[in-house]
């Protein structure tokens, strides 16, 4: 369990990288929101999978934390870029 569990985290900051790249080459502010969003759901993965490693639920409100921030924030922006016309 420990390999997959190591392997899945590579490849979640493989993929946090990939998101912090998209969000500082992209011109449009919606681009950098949907990465800044798939930021936060790498984040929600990783911690799931570190609680899987570690066997433990000492991090599941953080969990639910990050995920309803990820979604309040997300929404928040569609709507300042609706009302913007951008």
């Amino acid at each position: 369990m420990g390999i997959v569990t190591g392997l899945c985290l590579i490849l979640l900051t493989g993929a946090a990288w990939l998101c912090l790249a998209r969000m500082v080459r992209t011109c449009s502010l919606a681009d950098r929101a949907v990465a800044l969003d798939l930021l936060l759901l790498v984040t929600v993965l990783a911690i799931a999978v570190y609680e899987v490693r570690r066997n433990s639920t000492e991090f599941l409100d953080l969990l639910v934390v990050v995920s309803l921030l990820g979604f309040v924030g997300t929404a928040t922006v569609a709507r300042f870029i609706e009302r913007r016309g951008a």
